[in-house]
């Protein structure tokens, strides 16, 4: 892991930095599990949460993520900068400590997304397949 929970997520995997993804582990995904979900969201974002990651399809028998790589199996899709991917946390000059939020679901089926999904859109989709889930809050601040 590149952060503790509720710790700072190093400029490494920023906007500002190399911008690439961080390391996560996973672990406990329980059987009947589809598929894996990770979304990485800021809810402090001016205009609403903006989604930093999104990747669907995760093979469930992995156990994470390795720097700068989608997780095994998954399809990433364009983040809130518009590019398929990661997208590094960037938020305004000035305007604080951002939470990002690295959710975790287990769902039972696969999800049916749209070409450009949001975080809620996401999180709507995700609601009634949810098995179980897990998350960990990084913050940055420019």
């Amino acid at each position: 892991m590149a952060f503790a929970d509720h710790a700072e997520i190093p400029r490494r995997h920023t906007g500002e930095g190399d911008d690439v993804s961080p390391p996560l582990i996973w672990s406990a995904v329980p059987d009947g599990t589809s598929e894996l979900v990770l979304l990485c969201e800021d809810p402090d974002a001016p205009g609403g949460s903006f989604l930093h990651w999104l990747v669907t399809g995760i093979d469930p028998r992995s156990s994470g993520a390795a720097e700068g790589e989608p997780p095994p199996g998954g399809k990433e899709w364009p983040n809130g900068f518009g590019r398929v991917g990661w997208g590094g946390p960037m938020p305004p000059s000035g305007h604080g400590t951002h939470r990002y939020f690295f959710r975790l679901w287990a769902v039972s089926q696969p999800l049916t997304l749209r070409e450009r999904p949001t975080a809620d859109a996401v999180h709507r989709a995700v609601k009634a397949r949810e098995l179980a889930s897990g998350v960990l809050v990084g913050t940055y601040q420019r």
